[in-house]
């Protein structure tokens, strides 16, 4: 598992380990922290393509997924 901390999130580099559509390589470009300060919104973008779309940002963690930085 990938440690986290959702504070240093933005323009965070990842690694995509399953690429589609030769969309391998993102940056996160969007928070959005509740009145708490918990992590409720989270969009990511394809740099090649500057596709984005939400993604939940525990699956951030999951290392068969995803890769932190760009590999």
């Amino acid at each position: 598992m990938n440690t986290i901390n959702p504070r240093k999130l933005l323009h965070s580099k990842w690694t995509a380990v399953n690429p589609t559509n030769k969309e391998k390589h993102f940056v996160v470009t969007e928070l959005e922290f509740d009145e708490e300060g918990k992590l409720v919104h989270c969009r990511i973008e394809a740099v090649i393509s500057n596709r984005s779309e939400p993604i939940e940002w525990a699956e951030l963690k999951d290392h068969n997924i995803w890769l932190q930085g760009w590999k």
